[in-house]
């Protein structure tokens, strides 16, 4: 069945796919079997009784070649090859297409390669999707890994998506932001921040309150003072992907 995907060979449908207008082959009787969508699709063509316009293609001008392929693929074998640029929008179109088995396989493989730079984007579609069992995972891996040192991210990067997550959490649970960012927002590492970094995340935290206040002001009184004395021990130490900024000499300093 591998064979036949994109096969232009004893194929009678072709579809125009994207932007960049990809030619896709397929076989109507394998579509129309196995997705309630593509059979509505094609019973129109057939209700028009006009043979030329069978013969047209069907154009999917918004949607990304690779993903239809991946719906394909899925329709012709049962299983779907996935990577990271695209389990979120072959997510979309299983939906789309009320393809529930589809739908299972991205959540378990989004589930399964969460990074914190694609936490809150799945979060947001989990929500969207309303898939309980991805949000879930999304939440607690958020709120696991900003304790991790080990994170390949700057801090301000982590900052930004803890607030963009913060903010989806505050919608799906109609909660403030700061009642929903109190668990996390202790395990960022605002010490890690240059003074004029922690001047532009001071005037975002206007905006939301996102960070208390207090914890800001720790921060601005080591950088007058070069002492980090009396906090948490973690908090000044740098993670694996922290970019090295000019006070962090002093950072090193509190754990010799």
């Amino acid at each position: 069945m591998r064979k036949m995907i994109n096969a232009p060979e004893m194929s009678d449908v072709k579809f125009i796919v994207g932007e960049e207008q990809k030619v896709v082959y397929a076989h109507r009787c394998i579509l129309a079997y196995r997705c309630e969508a593509f059979r509505t699709m094609f019973a129109q063509r057939v209700l028009s009784h006009d043979a030329k316009e069978a013969e047209v293609p069907f154009v999917l001008s918004d949607v990304q070649p690779d993903v239809f392929l991946a719906v394909v693929e899925f329709l012709y074998t049962n299983c779907v090859m996935l990577s990271r640029d695209i389990a979120l929008d072959v997510l979309t179109s299983a939906v789309e297409y009320g393809l529930d088995e589809l739908q299972r396989m991205c959540v378990d493989y989004i589930n399964s390669t969460l990074t914190v730079e694609s936490a809150c984007e799945a979060l947001q579609a989990a929500v969207t999707y309303r898939q309980t069992n991805m949000k879930d995972k999304c939440l607690a891996f958020i709120e696991g890994h900003t304790k991790s040192d080990m994170l390949t991210i700057d801090e301000p990067d982590l900052i930004n998506f803890v607030r963009e997550w913060a903010h989806v959490n505050s919608v799906v649970l109609d909660k403030p932001v700061p009642e929903i960012a109190k668990d996390v927002i202790c395990e960022l590492r605002l010490f890690l921040l240059s003074p004029e970094e922690l001047t532009i995340l001071e005037a975002e935290n206007k905006k939301d309150n996102l960070i208390p206040m207090d914890k800001i002001a720790e921060v601005w009184k080591f950088h007058a003072l070069k002492k980090p004395s009396g906090i948490t021990a973690h908090l000044p130490r740098r993670r694996k992907g922290t970019r090295l900024r000019e006070h962090h000499k002093y950072l090193n300093l509190y754990h010799k």
